[in-house]
């Protein structure tokens, strides 16, 4: 029987039940058990596509093209799975399956409710998409592990609640159980860990028909014993059911703290759940990753160049794949994150100290990555960002609109064509050196862009990019983006050389760039952070992250043997890299 656990959510939301959920599901497949995972956002929104990074975070891709919560991208990388859109449950999803059947006459004149129709569709989705293999053996998981956005009390999450109500009568108790994850506040006046807020609100998950098998409580310092009985007394658990879950160096050590307070041999017998007792290999990995991060002394700097800035999540995979490139080289990173249009001219008339501020980040970082975005503010700061790069040999990556902002500066400053740039940009350009797509639907905002996996070939065999992915002929990755690189142009750039070493199969989209006589300047059309794991970053940034570490060279003179991609093969028998990370000629770190 397909086991499933439900994480929810009290007090506030942005509580970190995405992490939660994703470490529980780590430490359940380093017991050898398949996982999957569903997100379940309670907005209307189809899918999220359409949000403002400011509102809601980065928009993930799948491999299918499903734009998606941002945490379904720490499942993936968490649980080195691969996922699919449906795999992210919206309220909008939801009822737009229910109206379709209605208007299909599905129900057969009956009057279409939220009880029992829309929650029946829930439930018929999660048990559906549960079944579906994510592993890359195709075998069909054991546990789902589901997450449901917001909070406990929400009018929008009501639905859910209910459906999950009854679904735990449905599957049984011993295939359905709750996590709930709550805030322990401790005001600095008093420093005392408050457990109010945790019996509300595990009382409204009550009054609603659900109650928590595991209270998750979420707090900057390790909990009290005192704290702990307290909310076992009042909120009707055992004190082994409440589980701290404190502030700790990097979320890597989240799946070894709840390791260490039992919740495997917990779940294990709540599910009823055949798990080997022997030493959990994948674990170790954890452990060796969360200490190497935590020891190094060698720092980079990398300037993130963007619009977003103000709101780290808005570039939340860009900072991962960036962190698992810095850690295979062990390198402590620092991110600077730079408002580009903090870099233009405009900005020192009115606001001169921002200004320089901005430059003297800029000039002052060991790389410098300009990440995809849309709309015209800030792109000639970044603009002026790559033509420093380019000039003052600084390791670049240009990702999406990144490396579409390169093809237009490179147009300017080298090839003289002044008024060169994008389409989305300037329609009437002389020298549109990036236009829009031939498919693309000017109607619809939703869904409309080249998305999902598509395979770029290599066209040269000397590109350095094409080293560092372990010397393959193709790779397949992730897009998003509406714009391409004008293929009539192209023969311009290639005899200065700016080279277009990657295309689509066709040959007609440009794929990949690179500047012959620089460190590394790299620009991307896909978004390789995407398909970044701990323990195989993604060789454009890890190829930025040797560079500005000034290792690059040395790597490439190696043959390039240690590539991630390559490093870690598979032989342990679940999907998890079974060989040392110290392949990648990282310092050991087992002997303490």
């Amino acid at each position: 029987m397909m086991k499933y656990i439900l994480v929810t959510g009290g007090v506030i939301s942005g509580i970190g039940k995405g992490i939660i959920a994703s470490s529980v599901g780590t430490i359940l497949k380093s017991c050898g058990l398949h996982v999957t995972a569903i997100k379940i956002d309670p907005y209307i929104n189809i899918d999220a596509g359409t949000f403002s990074p400011y509102e809601h975070g980065e928009v993930f891709v799948l491999d299918d093209g499903g734009e998606v919560d941002l945490d379904l991208g720490n499942y993936e990388r968490f649980l080195d799975i691969r996922l699919t859109k449906d795999n992210n449950l919206t309220t909008g999803k939801i009822y737009q399956s229910v109206i379709n059947k209605e208007r299909r006459g599905d129900y057969l004149g009956k009057t279409v409710q939220v009880v029992p129709h829309i929650t029946d569709a829930i439930q018929e989705w999660v048990v559906k998409q549960a079944k579906v293999p994510v592993d890359d053996d195709d075998i069909e998981p054991q546990v789902c592990v589901i997450e449901l956005g917001g909070t406990v009390g929400d009018i929008e999450s009501m639905p859910f609640i209910e459906a999950f109500r009854q679904f735990q009568f449905k599957v049984k108790r011993e295939n359905f159980c709750n996590i709930h994850v709550s805030l322990i506040p401790q005001p600095s006046a008093t420093g005392e860990q408050k457990t109010k807020p945790t019996q509300n609100s595990v009382r409204e998950l009550r009054g609603l028909g659900l109650s928590p098998d595991l209270i998750m409580c979420r707090c900057s310092t390790a909990l009290e014993n005192s704290v702990k009985e307290k909310i076992s007394m009042f909120c009707h658990v055992e004190p082994e059911q409440v589980i701290c879950v404190h502030d700790v160096s990097s979320i890597y050590r989240v799946p070894l703290l709840l390791e260490n307070q039992g919740v495997v041999g917990y779940l294990s017998r709540r599910l009823n759940m055949p798990i080997e007792t022997r030493p959990r290999r994948m674990l170790t990995k954890w452990k060796e990753m969360s200490d190497r991060s935590d020891r190094l002394l060698e720092h980079c700097s990398i300037a993130l160049v963007g619009k977003y800035t103000k709101f780290s999540d808005s570039y939340a995979s860009v900072i991962k794949a960036l962190e698992h490139s810095a850690l295979a080289i062990s390198h402590k990173l620092e991110v600077k994150y730079i408002d580009s249009a903090n870099l233009e001219p405009s900005t020192l008339q009115e606001e001169p100290v921002k200004y320089h501020e901005a430059w003297q980040k800029l000039c002052s970082a060991d790389g410098i990555l300009v990440p995809g975005g849309f709309g015209v503010r800030g792109t000639e700061g970044k603009i002026h960002a790559i033509k420093w790069a380019r000039k003052q040999k600084k390791p670049f990556l240009g990702v999406c609109l990144g490396m579409q902002l390169a093809v237009c500066e490179f147009a300017r400053n080298v090839l003289g064509w002044e008024d060169a740039n994008s389409t989305e940009f300037h329609p009437e350009s002389k020298h549109p050196v990036v236009i829009d797509m031939p498919e693309h639907n000017p109607g619809q905002m939703g869904g409309t862009m080249r998305l999902g996996k598509r395979r770029t070939i290599f066209k040269t065999t000397n590109s350095v990019i094409r080293r560092l992915y372990g010397d393959a002929e193709y790779v397949d990755e992730r897009h998003r983006h509406r714009f391409e690189v004008n293929p009539e142009l192209t023969s311009h750039f290639e005899e200065k050389g700016f080279r277009f070493v990657g295309q689509d199969v066709e040959g007609e989209r440009m794929e990949v760039i690179e500047l012959d006589d620089h460190p590394y300047f790299v620009g991307v059309q896909y978004h390789p952070e995407f398909t970044s794991r701990p323990i195989k970053p993604s060789p454009p940034y890890f190829g930025l992250l040797l560079a500005a570490a000034g290792k690059l060279q040395s790597y490439l003179q190696k043959g390039c043997r240690l590539s991630p991609r390559d490093t870690y093969s598979d032989q342990s028998g679940t999907s998890t890299p079974d060989s040392e990370i110290s392949e990648l000629k990282l310092p050991s770190i087992s002997s303490e």
